[in-house]
This record gives structure tokens, C-alpha cells and sequence, in this order.
């Protein structure tokens, strides 16, 4: 009988080491094929692992581009920008870094040490983190030491960017816009979302963007708006459409609650004096309940009550004062997203794209009148710090399309 015993236990531990041995082989395997290499750019790879890392990091960020061949590309050209900076011997201090780190982290209302915890209770390693904010880090430091005493603007380029050229003729522009809620919850992932929008480079594609994620009545139409003299558009808003080229998208525009881009489809002169303004009349009703179903309704009914800002009064009568503001402001004063959505509309016209109290209260939003002006002044820096910024990014693209030019790029 205790033979008969020993023999069974003695079966039942090689049965057991023997499944030991094939899981333990099988993690092996599985660990060897996430450091695999998916793709050598000369002497370097990009991992099986670093490529899921990145696509999940995307993906908790509910951002575009986390495809996986989209992540490949990226994961290839940040190996290309960091020896770029590496073989001149620039390197980020640990203070820029944790700087970067805290920005990033910032834009979801959180510390660095908070963002990274979430990461890796989401399976995303501090690492891949670290790597993706660094490696923007230093590549824009590359850039602006490599080529800024290379970029030379002229007061013909400034002059030409404001439209003070041919006698003072006007300019117009044919804009597309994208604006998304950002209440601070979703701060970290709109802001992900805007940085990959304001890479497209095609109207189809930001147009599809528009009717996706915008929150402005432009959505239907892709976010197309018909021509816009250029100066009903913000003061802090022209200078950056001017920098840009039709079809180019300016960088994410942070605003209360919200992120908003511009892509430039056209722009035209018009041989009209360019019409400024000294001052905007605006009124703002708030309405409970954000962008909820009830409260869009609400203020479309609003909307077919009221023709002048007079009319909210009425509608705003027995409720306390606070839900109704009217304000006459310099165009420069004017709330970043109250002047974009104002730029738009007429006299009497509402808009119903913004919200405030972090996305609790809806705004309805209406322009009262314009007061013009006469030789109203643009700030030339802003016009010239934009016009660098696009060259800079001009030679940004040259660089990296040089460098993958001379790498030896093998998928595998």
C-alpha cells in the first residue's frame, strides 16, 4: 500500500514539474517575444514591448494615431530625434524634465507623482511616460538651437502677415475650426486629442475631426466657416492664422473648459480698408445643466424669443442677476473663447458652443454691436513670434524627413 502511495505522489510531482517547467517556459517565451525587436533603424530597435506601451499610453488618452503602425512610425522617429540630439551632445537637465513631466501632468489637474500612479495602475510603465514627454522636450530644444539665428523675418514678412502692406487693403481668411469640451476630468485626454489634430494636414481629415469631437454649431458643415474678414477675428487669434499656410492647423489653443484648433483652408486680400474695432458689446445667459439635452433645449427656445440683447432681460427676469452678464470690452480684453465664438456671429446672432462653473452652466452668447475703430494698433511681436514659430516648424519636418531619408529602416 505505501508503495502503491509513493509511486502516485512520485507521479504527481513529475506531472507537476513538468507543468512548471511548460508555464515557466511559456512566460520565457512570452517575455522574450516582448523584446523583440519590430523594427531596426541602423544600430537601434523598437520593441515589441515599447509598442504596445505606447499604443496603451494613447489609448488611455483616448487619443488618435494609437493604431499600431501609426505607433511604429512615432516610436521610429523619436529613436531618430533623440541620437539627432544625443550626436551634439545636447541633453535635457533632470529640472527641465520634471518641469516637462509637471506640465504634462498639470493638464489633467494632477501632481507628476499622481499622473504616473494612474498610468501604472493602467498598465502603462512610468518609462513610456518619461520617454514621450522628453523626447518632445529635446527635439524642440534641438530645433531652436540648430536653426533660430537661422530664422529671419522682415518687417516686409510682418507687414505682409498683418495686412499693412498694398495701401492697408483688408484680408479675409476661410477657416475651419474644432472646439471640445475640456471640463477638468478630461483635461489630459482632449489635450492629447488636440496635439494629434493640430498634426492633420488635409481639410478632409480635419474636417472629420470636426464633426467627431467639436462642440460648435459648425460641426455639421466639418467646422467650415465661410469668409471672415480678418479683423473681426481676436487680436490674439490673427496673428496665428497668418503664420500658417492653407491646409497647416494652429497648435492646441487652451480656453476655459475647452481646447480649441484653426486649420486655414484660404486667404485672400480684399482691396478694402481693413475695418477695426475699439469695442465689443456682448450679453452671456447661463443655463444650468451644461451641454445636457435639457438644457440645449432650453436655450433653443430662448433662442426663438429673442432678437437683441435687450430681449434677455425678459428672459432672465425673477431669476438671480448672475445668470445674465452684459459687457462692453476692448477686442483684447474680451474672454479668449467668448472673442473666437463673438468673431462669428452678427449683431443679434447667438452661439451656444461654450460653457462655464467647469461645464455646469451653458452659455448663450450673444453679440449686442460693434464699436469700429479707426488705425486700430497690432502688436508686431506677436506677428513675429508666430512667423518664427512656423519656419521653426518648417525646419522641424525637413530635419526628421532628412534623417529617416539616411536611416536604414528594417520592419520585421
Amino acid at each position: 500500500m505505501s508503495e502503491m502511495i509513493f509511486t502516485t505522489l512520485t507521479k504527481a510531482a513529475r506531472t507537476l514539474s513538468l507543468m512548471a517547467a511548460v508555464t515557466l517556459g511559456a512566460q520565457a517565451a512570452t517575455a522574450q517575444n516582448m523584446f523583440a525587436p519590430v523594427a531596426r533603424i541602423d544600430s537601434m530597435v523598437v520593441t515589441e514591448f515599447e509598442v504596445q506601451q505606447r499604443q496603451r499610453f494613447l489609448q488611455l488618452l483616448n487619443a488618435p494615431g494609437s493604431d499600431r503602425d501609426s505607433v511604429v512610425e512615432g516610436l521610429i522617429d523619436d529613436r531618430l530625434r533623440n541620437r539627432a540630439a544625443t550626436d551634439v551632445g545636447l541633453e535635457l537637465t533632470e529640472e527641465g524634465t520634471q518641469s516637462g513631466l509637471s506640465e504634462f501632468a498639470a493638464r489633467a489637474n494632477l501632481t507628476t507623482e499622481e499622473f504616473t500612479k494612474a498610468l501604472e495602475q493602467s498598465g502603462v510603465a512610468r518609462e513610456t511616460f518619461r520617454d514621450y514627454v522628453t523626447t518632445s522636450l529635446i527635439w524642440r530644444e534641438l530645433i531652436r538651437a540648430r536653426y533660430l539665428n537661422s530664422v529671419n523675418i522682415t518687417e516686409a514678412e510682418i507687414d505682409r502677415a498683418m495686412g499693412a502692406s498694398s495701401g492697408g487693403s483688408g484680408l479675409r481668411v476661410l477657416v475651419s475650426e474644432i472646439i471640445i469640451p475640456a471640463p477638468p476630468p478630461q483635461a489630459a485626454r482632449v489635450n492629447a486629442l488636440a496635439g494629434q489634430i493640430s498634426q492633420s494636414t488635409s481639410e478632409a481629415e480635419f474636417s472629420s475631426y470636426a464633426r467627431k469631437y467639436s462642440a460648435t454649431a459648425s460641426r455639421g458643415a466639418g467646422g467650415r466657416l465661410p469668409w471672415t474678414p480678418l479683423s473681426k477675428l481676436p487680436p490674439s487669434l490673427q496673428p496665428l492664422l497668418l503664420a500658417l499656410a492653407p491646409g497647416e492647423v494652429t497648435s492646441p489653443l487652451p480656453i476655459p473648459n475647452a481646447v480649441a484648433l484653426f486649420q486655414l483652408r484660404a486667404i485672400e486680400e480684399t482691396g478694402t480698408p481693413t475695418q477695426s474695432y475699439s469695442a465689443i458689446e456682448y450679453a452671456a445667459y447661463f443655463i444650468p445643466g451644461g451641454r445636457s439635452e435639457a438644457a440645449l433645449a432650453e436655450a433653443a427656445r430662448v433662442q426663438g424669443k429673442v432678437d437683441v440683447c435687450d430681449d434677455l432681460y425678459g428672459i432672465a427676469k425673477g431669476q438671480p442677476a448672475e445668470v445674465l452678464v452684459r459687457e462692453t470690452k476692448k477686442p483684447g480684453e474680451l474672454p479668449k473663447d467668448y472673442a473666437i465664438e463673438l468673431s462669428k456671429l452678427d449683431p443679434g446672432e447667438t452661439s451656444t458652443a461654450l460653457t462655464r462653473a467647469n461645464g455646469q452652466n451653458l452659455v448663450l452668447l450673444m453679440l449686442c454691436k460693434r464699436t469700429a475703430e479707426a488705425n486700430a494698433e497690432t502688436d508686431r511681436d506677436a506677428v513675429l513670434s508666430a512667423l518664427r514659430q512656423q519656419k521653426l516648424q518648417g525646419y522641424s519636418t525637413q530635419l526628421l524627413q532628412q534623417l529617416r531619408a539616411e536611416a536604414r529602416i528594417i520592419y520585421k
